[in-house]
């Protein structure tokens, strides 16, 4: 979901020259729909941080401000643009109507679950907080998993490329992010189905049993 001729070795470039403003707008505009490399250009700021260039908790409260300001401005147009504006935006990633209608529905039955799970999902980072606005999820609840989400979210990218940036090239930090989203992804889909399927088999017992 990021702009291809954006490679590695430029975000690292970027980050570097501009710092905690790049890793502040990257994750901001990439919450915002728009396809650049925010969480990777985090993930280059940590490993700078790592290498005394940047500074750790200077990187790591650029990015969980940029995360949870974008995912307050993505709620918000959710709100007032509503459905038609998220179609219009799915068409240029070619996600079908359908598919947004099914996501939507999702959404509204585990909305907390997927704002806070969903900052590790690129695809979900972008489109969690238009959904919570579409759905009118209440705006103090929508906060509340958006800022933990975030948090929790910028702590663990900062801490990883901080940490085994020291040990290992970048490339090798991105991919094990890319690794920890899918994992993020499955726990998400643990985390929706397995209480669908529990309530089905309360639902069977009864009937069982007559």
């Amino acid at each position: 979901m990021s702009l291809e001729f954006i490679s590695l070795e430029n975000v690292q470039e970027i980050a570097h020259r501009y710092g905690y403003w790049a890793v502040f707008l990257g994750i901001l505009l990439e919450n915002l729909g728009i396809p650049i490399p925010g969480e990777t250009i985090t993930i280059a700021g940590g490993f700078l941080a790592g290498s005394k260039e940047l500074n750790y908790w200077l990187v790591l409260g650029a990015a969980i401000a940029g995360a949870s300001v974008g995912g307050n401005f993505g709620y918000w147009i959710g709100r007032y643009g509503g459905w038609p504006l998220l179609v219009n935006i799915g068409k240029v990633f070619r996600i079908s109507e359908e598919k947004l209608a099914e996501l939507r529905i999702k959404f509204s039955e585990n909305a907390g679950k997927t704002v806070f799970i969903g900052r590790f999902i690129s695809l979900l980072r972008m489109f969690a907080g238009p959904l919570a606005g579409i759905v009118e999820m209440p705006y103090p609840k929508f906060m509340v998993y958006n800022v933990a989400g975030a948090t929790a979210w910028g702590t663990l990218m900062v801490t990883l490329s901080f940490f085994a940036g020291k040990l290992v090239p970048l490339e090798q930090v991105v991919a094990w992010a890319a690794q920890f989203a899918l994992i993020a992804l499955v726990l998400l889909v643990a985390a929706i189905a397995v209480p669908i399927w529990l309530e089905s088999r309360i639902v069977k017992q009864p009937e069982s049993g007559d």
